[in-house]
């Protein structure tokens, strides 16, 4: 009813090629829905890094065998190609707060998908911006994203308990090593009350070495919380 009555005042257009939406609620056309490539297994128990081939098994790729990263376990609905990458693109660096409820449906989809066990979660906690930053972008994408998925999935949302304490360059052009380096020591959780024994969901918009998330997940393993299970919309190679 709601994208009725909408469709009756301004005409749509699809996000991804252009084409005029009538029947499809949000802004993406069935055909770049169906044209979204999801993570799909196989792919890394710890981190959720998708792996080419077949796997037999339980499988725990290189990287988090060598060093086990300060989060339980990542997840992540879709690659970061394609029309999944242009939405994404839009929503972060060019205010397109509109695509908020199909990026949120991708992560609730997620969600539901994990393995009951792993769904147990106290409270949902995006990933902070630098001030200076937050106030330059006008938003943080990862509470917008997080505040949405925590009202959907029934837990509380907490968007002050983790801060980011230090200016960073962008991660965008950084190696793998560099990018760890660029966020070592940058959060912090001033205020741990009520965070002792919490499994936290730890929520951002792209997960690439995983450098950032990782360095979340220490500091709010530091101020007591018991497990940290991160999501994020897509999956960068």
């Amino acid at each position: 009813m709601k994208w009725a009555l909408l469709d009756m005042l301004f005409s749509r257009t699809c996000e991804g090629c252009g084409a005029a939406i009538v029947e499809e609620p949000g802004a993406l056309c069935w055909d770049c829905q169906a044209g979204v490539k999801m993570v799909q297994v196989p792919y890394c128990d710890r981190c959720g890094d998708p792996v080419a081939g077949m796997i037999g098994g339980p499988y725990e790729c290189t990287g988090c065998r060598r060093m086990p990263p300060a989060f339980d376990w990542a997840r992540s609905a879709v690659r970061y190609e394609g029309v999944a990458q242009n939405c994404l693109r839009r929503f972060k660096y060019h205010a397109g707060t509109w695509l908020l409820d199909d990026l949120v449906a991708w992560l609730v989809a997620l969600w539901r998908t994990c393995p009951r066990d792993m769904r147990q979660a106290d409270f949902a906690v995006p990933v902070p911006l630098y001030p200076k930053r937050e106030r330059e972008r006008g938003f943080n994408q990862s509470a917008l994203l997080a505040e949405q998925l925590a009202r959907r999935i029934g837990i509380p949302f907490r968007r002050r308990l983790l801060w980011r304490v230090k200016p960073t360059e962008t991660q965008t052009h950084l190696t793998a090593a560099q990018r760890a380096h660029n966020v070592k020591g940058v959060f912090s959780v001033p205020w741990p009350r009520g965070l002792r024994g919490a499994r936290v969901v730890l929520v951002d918009d792209v997960m690439t070495t995983g450098a950032t998330v990782n360095e979340c997940a220490r500091a709010l393993k530091a101020a007591g919380a018991a497990a940290v299970l991160v999501l994020t919309v897509a999956r960068g190679g």
